[in-house]
């Protein structure tokens, strides 16, 4: 590692914490998005050529024209199955290609015939089939409209703000100079021949003229053309330099939508669930960057970018997909933002007529506008149109939902060992410790440090045989080091990205001078793939899997800590695809180890970069985050935000990554990563160690005690995850997905659901005595599920909190099975025995699932070995049965307890197996709290039974 760069990073991770903002850039700084924003709402120069209109089975295309600059468009409107609409826009003639996002959309998105309802000189009305829906495109301006009946649903351009810079030659270059020239001469050629037919010459000379003279339209272009504003053609960000040697590219649109004051979304940023209006601040950004330390409640880009936006009411949910990868700014305005609760009180009781509205914009660098608009109604149905086209949440092993131990770093092979052995030591369980990049051998990925780590495999072997497993990190930066195969390999095959001259891209990050490969080219993923295999990878076993950081790219050198946008992927700019390499890294990675396994065994990968398609890969987690109170509370969104837009597997760094917590925070923070869905305690190198068991017995008794309570939950979080994978309906959850009414949720983002059944309040509060929760649903009942006490739906429930508490309620009319043997690893908790709890409704109903596999293989999928079962209590009984026919798996384990709240006292209770064989169940009724349960049905899980009460 060069000197320059041990300043470099002595300098970030010493002194004070906290993020730089003057490395980032905000959208004035950001040449296109300070030139987009000051086009402010009006008429739009645009107009539809409807005279150009052509209408298939498969979609309907019409000219666009600038009747500032005469630049044609090309709209191109499709009507999906599924209720969505897509609507792409590009030149009509580009001076070259522009990039159009491949690898996001599992396929074609299958299209259905649009009809031509009615055509006259002002636009055209067409028909989308379901519930009166109606799409209208005005001619001039133009624009368009989806309507349901009298109802607008959504605009497009209703503000007049697309806008589309078209690509072109730049005026004072030598290239375009002699092009000029080039042409002159042409014509003047042309002259003199044609004056050898009419020696005077006069009339062909002043035919000739005339053809010359410039039209119009072309007067205009040429004088757009030519304008030159700062940041056009080259921009300087601090000492970086872009050249942009396409010129200006970038492209807005916007968006309105009657009656809607809330929006969600478009993650990754440190703020509120619901997005704020953005009038008088910067927009939110997307733009995948290496952010130190962020700071919370800001726009600022972080790691991830998912330009997905979900819109919300009482009375529909939709979505907005702008598939772009470049850097994307989002704008939202609202007329009902800013307002006080006194004076929407005061619209209320004056019976203002002004109907809330949210406009949004989305303003991107490069590449085309492709939008799909995702008409739900419902929240389902919105997170099932998106599964449709990018896909759902790959479905983890089990063990990955367990609890993971990870610090920068674990010092050596003896280290592991003695953390290892520390958990066992304490009665905690944990099935993954982690390796960050220390364990290489000078920052060399897929090596070991031959001095700390010399026997990997013993290593690895010894986790083995306690059924625990261990991740290791392989960034994707590679050291230039000849002397290093991986690097070698690389440069030989070509697979580095390109700098603008040509030349490998290279920059610094942490082995120091850094090479980073094109993940963009599939033969440089194939090849990474193959790295992952047992005899590339040495030293690796079945039970080692892989985190990949750093995969923005982070550049420490570079704008922004990123690549330089005019590096080279193929014959596309970083500029186009910036926001694509994260996911493709995930991809890449995961293709090996599912690969070096034969394609039986599923993969974990963790990443920190992600793009709209990344949840069919793996997990990923919030960044670095701090030990403070405000980065545990603000987890809580981030991951809700992820969830909507397709990504379930989301956690945050237990304890914070960097700073020390205090003992309160640590031991909340365990207890708030308890019930997300990725649970990993991670720590600065500069940080004292915090397992577990170094804060006093009494913390330590309460972090085992949180971290029991999710391996008690892991089947009914495998099922959660089960639902992700096969309808991409997401596993945490805001309080709105399933009560879309309830205007009360609309902002909620301090709890959340874990499914439909259970709501968890964390406790984020330093030194808080009580938490206030509020529990939906009139008529609804829900059960706290540590005491079993009822309480009502449709109220906020002031709760008391000691150190211990976890407030966590299981809905009435639910069923949850459990494990209660908890183990020192989930896998060696695979064959115990469930207990089911019973959560009655105010109905006396209740119905839940059991989704059991191997907990590790394709096979579920492949071979359809797997078991699902619906448990139902209905008129004094419950009953198991099967949901899946077709399927083949058995399972050892049992059923040993039924807990039932809200029951009343049976005289007996009478098991009735699958082979006709009755038998009476011993139990026990808790009058005070009206809990009955049930011992000893000793049933296996995967078979039919019931239990009749009477």
């Amino acid at each position: 590692m060069g000197p320059l760069l041990v300043l470099w990073l002595a300098g970030c991770l010493s002194g004070t914490w906290a993020v730089d903002r003057g490395n980032f850039k905000t959208c004035d700084q950001s040449a296109f998005c300070k030139r987009q924003r000051a086009l402010k709402p009006g008429q739009s120069p645009y107009r539809a050529l409807l005279e150009t209109l052509e209408l298939t089975n498969t979609k309907l295309t019409l000219q666009l024209i600038n009747d500032n600059n005469k630049v044609r468009l090309l709209l191109e409107l499709y009507r999906l199955q599924g209720n969505m609409t897509r609507v792409k826009i590009n030149e009509l003639k580009p001076l070259k290609p522009r990039f159009e996002v491949p690898d996001v959309l599992i396929n074609d998105p299958p299209t259905e015939p649009l009809s031509l309802l009615s055509r006259d000189e002002n636009g055209v009305v067409l028909s989308l089939g379901a519930d009166s829906q109606r799409l209208i495109v005005s001619a001039k301006p133009f624009r368009l409209d989806i309507m349901e009946g009298r109802e607008v649903l959504l605009s497009l351009n209703s503000r007049g703000l697309l806008a589309f810079e078209h690509l072109r030659i730049r005026k004072d270059t030598i290239s375009y100079k002699i092009k000029t020239k080039v042409n002159s001469m042409w014509e003047n050629i042309k002259w003199v021949f044609s004056s050898k037919v009419d020696p005077e010459g006069t009339e062909n000379k002043e035919e000739t003229e005339a053809a010359n003279e410039p039209t119009e339209g072309e007067e205009e272009k040429a004088k757009e053309d030519e304008k030159v504003e700062d940041g056009m053609w080259e921009e300087t960000f601090k000492s970086h330099t872009d050249s942009k040697p396409n010129g200006p590219s970038s492209i807005s649109l916007d968006f309105s939508l009657p009656g809607v004051e809330n929006v969600y979304g478009i993650p990754e940023h440190a703020d509120s669930l619901k997005l704020k209006a953005t009038d008088g601040g910067d927009p939110y950004r997307l733009f995948n960057l290496d952010v130190f330390q962020y700071e919370v409640f800001n726009p600022m880009a972080l790691y991830g970018a998912i330009p997905v936006m979900l819109s919300h009411s009482a009375q529909r949910t939709m979505g907005i997909f702008w598939l772009n990868a470049a850097e994307t700014w989002v704008d939202i305005s609202s007329n009902t933002a800013g307002k006080t609760v006194f004076g929407q009180m005061l619209d209320y009781v004056q019976g203002s007529s002004e109907t809330p509205q949210t406009d949004v914009r989305w303003i991107s660098e490069s590449g085309i506008i492709d939008v799909f608009i995702m008409l739900g109604p419902t929240p389902t149905d919105v997170f099932s149109q998106y599964a449709s086209l990018t896909g759902t949440q790959a479905f983890p092993p089990l063990s990955a939902l367990a609890y993971h131990q990870c610090r920068w770093n674990y010092n050596d092979q003896e280290d592991v060992a003695a953390v290892d052995q520390g958990f066992d030591d304490h009665d905690i369980p944990y099935d993954f410790i982690w390796l960050d990049i220390e364990h290489t051998d000078g920052k060399r990925y897929f090596t070991w440090d031959p001095h700390k780590f010399p026997q990997p495999k013993d290593m690895l072997q010894g986790l083995l045989d306690k059924r625990r497993k261990m991740v290791t990190i392989v960034d994707p930066h590679i050291k230039v080091d000849s002397s290093y195969k991986i690097h070698n390999e690389i440069r030989s095959k070509g697979f580095y990205v390109k700098s603008k001259d040509g030349g490998d891209y290279e920059g610094w990050c942490w082995p120091g001078n850094s090479g980073y490969p094109d993940f963009t080219n599939p033969e440089m993923r194939a090849w990474w793939a193959s790295m992952f295999a047992y005899d590339q990878y040495e030293g690796s076993m079945e039970n080692m899997y892989t985190w990949n950081d750093m995969n923005e790219p982070s550049v420490f050198n570079g704008p922004e800590v990123t690549m330089h946008k005019d590096a080279l992927h193929g014959n596309w700019e970083n500029r186009d695809l910036h926001n694509l390499y994260g996911l493709y890294v995930q991809r890449a990675t995961a293709e090996g180890l599912i690969e070096r396994s034969g394609g039986v065994e599923r993969p974990f990968v963790l990443a920190r970069a992600f793009f709209a398609g990344s949840q069919r890969y793996g997990a990923v987690w919030t960044g670095d985050n701090a030990a403070e109170w405000e980065h545990l509370k603000i987890s809580i969104p981030m991951c809700l935000s992820l969830s909507l837009v397709g990504v379930s597997f989301c956690g945050a760094d237990v304890g914070g990554f960097f700073k020390s917590p205090s003992t309160e925070l640590l031991v909340r923070w365990y207890q708030t990563g308890a019930y997300q869905p990725f649970f990993r305690a991670h720590a600065h190198l500069d940080t004292p160690r915090r397992e577990p068991w170094l804060f006093g017995p009494e913390n330590t008794a309460l972090i085992r005690e949180a971290v029991r309570q999710r391996y008690a939950l892991l089947p009914y979080w495998y099922q959660l995850f089960y639902h992700a994978h096969h309808s991409g309906q997401p596993v945490m959850r805001p309080l709105w997905v399933e009560y879309p009414q309830d205007t009360a949720t609309f902002s909620m983002d301090d709890q959340f659901l874990l499914g439909r059944d259970l709501l968890v309040h964390p406790v984020t509060e330093e030194g808080a005595r009580g938490v206030t929760a509020y529990l939906p649903g009139k008529g609804e009942v829900w059960f706290d599920v540590h005491t079993f006490q009822k309480h009502n739906g449709a109220q906020n429930l002031y709760i008391p909190v000691t150190i211990s508490s976890i407030p966590v309620f299981q809905r009435g009319g639910s069923i949850i099975p459990r494990k209660a043997r908890v183990r020192r690893s989930s896998s060696c908790m695979e064959h115990d025995p469930y207990t089911l709890f019973v959560a009655l409704s105010p109905k006396r109903f209740a119905q839940g699932e059991l989704y059991i596999d191997d907990g590790h293989t394709f096979n579920f999928d492949k071979q359809k070995q797997f078991i699902h079962r619906r448990f139902s209590f209905a008129n004094n009984a419950l009953s198991s049965r099967n949901l899946a026919p077709g399927s083949q798996f058995t399972t050892f384990s049992w059923v040993e307890k039924i807990v039932i709240l809200g029951a009343s006292k049976p005289s007996k209770a009478t098991l009735k197996t699958h082979d006709g064989k009755e038998s009476q169940l011993e139990f026990e009724f808790d009058a005070s709290m009206s809990v009955l349960t049930l011992r000893k049905p000793g049933v296996n899980a995967g078979l039919d039974w019931t239990v009749v009460l009477q």
